[in-house]
């Protein structure tokens, strides 16, 4: 060490020596010269590749490149210098005089984009803007409709105002027949007096239980964002489904969610569950815990860097919480509304709303090991909760397991499995954990078609291990319900990155998941199937709709599983929507 200490700081000194001519040749800045000195270097100097890629700044497989370059130039001009591209734009400075008598004429990009398309003249916008900046011209103030060019523009839909409803007798048309399927089980579960009772915003144009279902029809659609309302706004009868003349734009909904707070939305489901819980659709037996990461792709300082699965990468992301029932798969609770550092405790903020909700404690938890502490683990055991787990493969735990003996391994087999790997080996033991108090239960667990075994952890002490391993493996439920919850519901299409507005686009995700669970259970053979085949198959479905003096008749469009829907008992069966001035509606086929 001592020698290349030495040897550096003469280096050191002699490069401080050199002359300001010597650094030209030694320390060249240039890249062509750079280049040069390492080319010359390497064939004349023969220095090692690795030596003349440190000396000027290059990876040995970069330098390798330039050498193959040089080798295989057939005119030997590597060196020459590279001539450099026009410092004006023909088509640009053509147009120039044109542009600026147009911008005097208080006309926006846009506007002359347009008028030297029509003279045939081919400019793109940038260099309109670039003649722009060069000139000097500032940004046009904000121009009301009547101040701009006469131009083919979009037709203005009616406001959103129940007042101006009408039940006249009269045919509509609708993309969206199928909707009117989910609005009854929606009326069935008298979501419109949840709002009502928790005094949410309405406003005499648009009623408070109006208000939530146009923003949670376009949940139930599949629609990304929120600004997609506006394809809608001429869909007659789309809008007949939340009780209204034309859904809302996009500005009302926007605004709306802003209004709704995270305490808002506790609230919310307090009483959406119990709603379920007595309909028999919540068992609240065991449930599944994870978070997600939902990425975010503006420039709020606010929001912070989380990993994302999806990308595997960390960014600017919301870190959400979701809780499953297993029995049912519908999410039960959730939280937008978390910053870093509060993510291991929030299994606690789970077990205190689930007492409020039920009384009771949540009995069975089940969740990945990331999720929590093993402190905390040591505290839910104290609240008499069983859990399972995973614990990190750690080397020391990895060299535990490589130090057992072949025979003490133990062969079992999965019952009511349909997968390659019904029959593992495990070891069953007690053992001791860092910051958890007294002993757990650690089973080991190879030949699950995985590379390294896998280490479950609990305090169950009383369940065999191939029903341990079962429910365990039923964690992915959760996993595969957020991941429908992401392609459908586009829940990583946040509209803003303030936590609380997020945190109601999570609350209408979970009713609409809940929604379309529900309705699945109705039809034969799709009772797993998740919320987009049952969109494409029965909801996305053209209608007529009849508005009558008795009743509004909603006629689908033949479609291949239409006998499933009459199995369902949903066709020709008549009910009534309450924020649809009680109107009875019946469902009928083509």
């Amino acid at each position: 060490m001592a020698m290349k200490t030495t040897k550096t700081e003469s280096q050191i000194k002699f490069t401080n020596s050199l002359s300001k001519e010597a650094r030209f040749f030694l320390e060249p800045e240039q890249p062509k010269q750079r280049q040069y000195e390492a080319l010359r270097a390497y064939f004349v100097e023969n220095l090692p590749t690795k030596d003349v890629a440190a000396t000027f700044g290059y990876t040995p497989g970069a330098f390798h490149v330039l050498c193959h370059k040089f080798r295989n130039d057939p005119e030997q001009k590597f060196f020459v210098e590279t001539k450099r591209g026009p410092k004006y734009s023909p088509k640009r400075d053509r147009s120039r005089d044109r542009v600026i008598t147009l911008r005097k004429k208080n006309n926006s990009v846009q506007d002359i984009h347009l008028a030297l398309k029509h003279e045939g003249i081919s400019l793109s916008p940038a260099s309109i803007w670039k003649i722009f900046r060069e000139e000097g011209f500032a940004k046009l103030p904000r121009r009301k409709d009547e101040q701009r060019p006469e131009r083919p523009r979009p037709d203005k839909a009616k406001y959103a105002d129940i007042r101006q409803l009408s039940l006249a007798p009269r045919e509509v048309e609708t993309r969206f027949g199928g909707v009117f399927l989910l609005m009854r089980i929606l009326a069935e579960m008298k979501i419109h007096q949840i709002q009502k009772s928790l005094n949410w915003y309405g406003s005499k144009m648009i009623p408070v239980e109006n208000a939530f279902l146009s923003s949670l029809v376009l949940k139930l659609i599949g629609r990304e964002r929120k600004s997609h309302v506006m394809d809608l706004v001429f869909d007659e009868g789309a809008a007949l489904g939340v009780g209204l003349n034309v859904l809302p734009k996009t500005a009302y909904i926007s605004e709306y969610s802003e209004r709704i707070t995270h305490q808002d939305n506790i609230q919310f489901l307090h009483k959406w569950l119990r709603t379920l819980r007595r309909a028999s659709v919540i068992s609240g037996e065991s449930f599944n815990l994870d978070f997600q990461s939902l990425p975010y792709f503006g420039e709020e300082d606010v929001v912070e860097k989380h990993y994302v699965s999806m990308r595997s990468r960390r960014q600017k992301a919301i870190l959400v919480f979701f809780a499953q029932d297993v029995k049912s798969k519908i999410f039960c609770y959730s939280n937008a509304d978390l910053r870093r550092g509060e993510e291991a405790d929030e299994i606690f903020r789970f077990i205190e709303f689930w007492k409020k909700q039920s009384g009771r404690k949540p009995p069975h938890l089940v969740f990945d090991s990331k999720l929590t502490t093993y402190k905390n683990l040591s505290k839910i055991n104290e609240m008499n909760i069983t859990f399972v787990t995973l614990r990190r493969r750690t080397p020391n735990v990895l060299k535990e397991i490589a130090s057992v003996s072949p025979s003490g391994w133990r062969k079992i087999e999965l019952k009511n499995v349909e997968r390659k790997y019904r029959t593992p080996k495990v070891i069953d033991r007690e053992t001791e954990i860092r910051d958890y108090g007294g002993s757990i239960r650690q089973v080991f667990v190879k030949d699950l078609g995985h590379e390294l075994p896998t280490i479950i952890i609990t305090n169950d002490k009383k369940t065999s291990c191939p029903d341990l391993i079962s429910r365990y493996a039923l964690r992915m439920l959760i996993e595969n319900s957020i991941a429908n919850a992401v392609d459908f519901f586009h829940t990583t299409a946040l509209s803003s990155s303030v936590a609380i507005r997020i945190d109601l686009d999570v609350l209408l995700t979970l009713v609409g998941q809940a929604t379309y669970q529900m309705f699945a259970q109705h039809l034969r053979g799709y009772e797993h199937s998740g919320a987009r085949v049952v969109f494409r198959k029965f909801i996305d479905t053209p209608a007529k709709i009849f508005i009558r003096h008795k009743e509004i008749e909603v006629r689908l469009n033949k479609r291949a599983n239409n006998p499933i829907l009459i199995h369902s008992g949903f066709i020709n069966s008549p009910f009534r929507l309450p924020w649809l001035q009680n109107k009875t509606v019946c469902i009928t086929l083509r």
